[in-house]
Order: C-alpha cells, then structure tokens, then sequence
C-alpha cells in the first residue's frame, strides 16, 4: 500500500496496468463459503446490543423541531430541549394519541399540535421517556422492552476519527428484509467487485475469521475504490460487527487511514403484505492526514450530497441482495 509506512503517498491515484473486464476477474464464489459468513453473522448475534437502535443522523434533528421514527413496532419522538440534549419518548401523545412527530418544538418544549400538552423530555401523565444517545454523527434510543437484554448505558458506538478532523454523510435506506439480512450482505466482502464493479476492482480477501483464531471476527480485503477509467485508489480495509445490527468497515491502511464506514440496521413495522422493513443506515466518516483535506472539510456541505449519492448507489444494489436473501430464508430455499 503506502510506501512508507504512517505516510501517504504524495499522489493517492493509480493507474492499473491493466483493465480486467468485469467477466475475465477472478472468481470469489470457492472463497465466499456460506458457512463462514453464517458463522460470522452468528457471533454478531450473539453479542450485546444493550437495546439501542438508531433512529436518524444529529444532522437531521436540529433545535426546534421533532423527528418521528418506527422501531418495529414502537412509535418514537425525538427533539431537543433547551440545552440541546437529544431527548426521545413514544410518538403518540398520552392525551388522545396525537402523533408527536408533527407537533413544534418551543424553547426545547414539544407541544402537542392537537391541545397542547407540554412535554419538556421527563415523565408527564403516563408518558414515560425512552434513554437516548447522540454520539455526534447518530441519533439512538434505547427500548428495553422490545430489545429483551441487559440494558447498557450508552451504545456500543465503534471508534471514529475526531469530528474536527473528518467529513461525514450519513444515508438512510429501506428494505424488505430483516436486520440480519443486512448485516450478512456486509459480512459479505467477496461480492464486492462482481456485484459494485462501477465503485470496486481489484478486490482481495487476504484475511477471515478462519485463517487466525484469535480473532474470530474480521474479514480482511485489499480493493481499489474506482475513480475512473484505469485510475483507483487501493486500501486495505477490515470488516467487524461490534453487535447485532452494525458492520463497520475500518479503513487500516492506504488513502484515509482511520476511516470508517457504519452500517446500522433498524428494524421497522412489517408492510402492507406483513413483510418485514429494515431501515439501513451508514454513516461514513472520512478522514485523511494530507494537508490538503482541510479544503475537503471546508467543502463538507458540498461533499455530503455526493458522499450520499455514492452510498446509495451502492445500497440500491446491497438492498436487492438483501431482499433476496430474506425472500429465500422466507421459503425455505437458502442454500448453504
């Protein structure tokens, strides 16, 4: 990657010396055995979560209004009081219902829309707040009653580059699918280059759960992000789910050492046919040593729309795997 190690190379691109066609790649389908990716997708299962679950991005609660969000079945108002603090609670008012998430927010007070019941974020005639965390790129809530384990107090929130030194987007998707089936697709780095060949090339597994067993938990990969035509931009990433519905990809090695890439799966009420809804939601966090980023994080309001764009792009296609990874689970006919 680098050729010293701790210092990036002076220029990031480089010129493949060769275009591959998308059909003459090596193939990654001997590589990707079902069984380790179920047995990855079991540990993150099995770990804690604490009963936290994102619910939207800090940059889209702002003070003064109210954010409305589904978590399965629980309906959950957000907003911030006085001092900014995020403040959540059910989504319909204790007085007859009313939906919260359209009601206005006045110096940190929601008030209801219907006959102004004040709620300023404590207890108030039957209404009971729900725990709440803004770790400065996600908001979450905390629902010990739907998430049935040992509550923890604050999330299990991965490490991230400083918010001063870094740019982040945040993108938000739906599918029709379960949690799980998200953080498989993520557990999942041999589909890469075959699946993404207009954003990857050159993708390598170099390291899983099985080749070190101390470490039971990471996948390894050497890819080059494409920029265009022959020009890219290798890393070496790892891939881990610190608990049940988030993979992180940590950027180890090469252009924007330090970044990371959050993948948080929501559950959210089934639709219309009784289909399970999962709410994706990535955050990345992008980070360089270079000089010249600071010019990046000056254009940050520039560069979310496009960072957005990107991951959509991807997610269009990452939705569809787990779509149809949930519709085979659904009928008895996964393989593997």
């Amino acid at each position: 990657m680098s050729p010293v190690p701790g210092r990036p190379r002076r220029i990031p691109l480089r010129l493949r010396r060769t275009a591959v066609p998308w059909e003459r790649q090596a193939p990654t389908w001997r590589d990707a055995k079902p069984v380790l990716i179920a047995e990855a997708l079991k540990r993150a299962q099995s770990r804690p979560s604490g009963n936290w679950y994102v619910i939207g991005a800090s940059r889209d609660l702002p003070p003064g209004r109210a954010l409305g969000a589904t978590v399965g079945s629980t309906e959950v108002v957000a907003w911030r009081d006085g001092e900014g603090k995020l403040r959540t609670g059910p989504g319909a008012c204790p007085h007859l219902g009313a939906p919260l998430r359209d009601s206005p927010v006045h110096c940190g007070t929601l008030v209801c829309h219907w006959h102004g019941l004040s709620l300023d974020g404590g207890p108030f005639a039957g209404w009971e707040p729900y725990p709440a965390f803004d770790d400065g790129v996600l908001l979450w809530v905390r629902l010990d009653r739907m998430g049935g384990e040992p509550p923890s107090e604050r999330p299990y929130v991965p490490v991230r580059p400083r918010a001063r030194d870094a740019v982040e987007a945040v993108y938000r998707g739906i599918g029709r699918c379960e949690p799980e089936d998200v953080v498989a697709n993520r557990l999942d780095p041999w589909h890469g280059a075959w699946f993404h060949p207009y954003s990857f090339v050159d993708l390598t597994v170099t390291g899983t759960p099985a080749d070190d067993p101390a470490d039971d938990d990471g996948f390894t990969v050497e890819v080059s992000f494409k920029v265009a035509g022959r020009l890219v931009v290798p890393v070496r990433a790892r891939f881990s789910a610190p608990e049940p519905r988030t993979v992180v990809m940590h950027i180890i090695e090469g252009e924007g050492a330090g970044s990371v890439v959050e993948t948080h799966a929501t559950p959210l009420a089934p639709d219309g046919p009784g289909r399970p809804r999962t709410a994706v939601t990535e955050a990345l966090v992008a980070a360089s040593d270079r000089r010249g980023f600071a010019v990046a994080r000056a254009a940050a309001p520039l560069l979310r729309p496009l960072m957005r764009a990107s991951a959509g792009r991807l997610w269009r296609d990452d939705l569809a795997y787990a779509e149809r990874r949930w519709e085979l689970r659904d009928s008895g006919r996964f393989p593997g």
